[in-house]
């Protein structure tokens, strides 16, 4: 089985109908073990009009969910080659390699596309705080019925891990 190598572009209305009748859906019944060449991979996942896809990072080995942000496919092929984390910055517009300004670095472990190529998972070994409060994941903001609580206390000072810009 052999797809094109260039990246689909489609409008976000036609990408979910689309996605689910093509590559994603055609690998659905392999069996486990199965091996499709990274080309067809990457070069069939849904990527935005921006080129971008959206990626949650999870700590490997507690199944904590740490994060999410965006990778277009330059940052995914640079993740796999270096195992260290690369995302692309919506609000720089530059690619985010997770650590250079704090120090707290994300290795991959391990990456998986869901199962209309529209979405990745990257299990990471994360070091220190996943967000840019101090907090180890990004999602302490608990919402309920009653509003919005704080769950959690940064595990490091967010001034003390980014040089302020005076």
């Amino acid at each position: 089985m052999r797809y094109p190598l260039k990246p689909m572009k489609v409008s976000p209305k036609e990408r979910l109908p689309s996605m689910s009748k093509g590559f994603y859906k055609d690998i659905e019944s392999l069996p486990s073990g199965s091996k499709i060449e990274i080309e067809d991979a990457l070069g069939n996942l849904a990527f935005n009009a921006d080129g971008l896809i959206p990626v949650i990072a999870q700590q490997h080995d507690t199944g904590e969910v740490l994060m999410m942000a965006w990778m277009n496919r330059h940052a995914i092929e640079e993740t796999l080659q270096t195992g260290r984390v690369c995302y692309w910055s919506r609000s720089r517009n530059q690619y985010w390699r997770k650590g250079e300004s704090s120090g707290n670095q994300q290795q991959l472990v391990s990456l998986f596309a869901d199962c209309d190529g529209d979405t990745l998972l990257a299990k990471v070994d994360q070091t220190g705080a996943a967000c840019h409060t101090g907090r180890r994941d990004c999602f302490y903001n608990q919402i309920d019925a009653t509003g919005l609580t704080i769950a959690t206390q940064p595990i490091q000072d967010a001034n003390a891990l980014y040089h302020s810009k005076e």
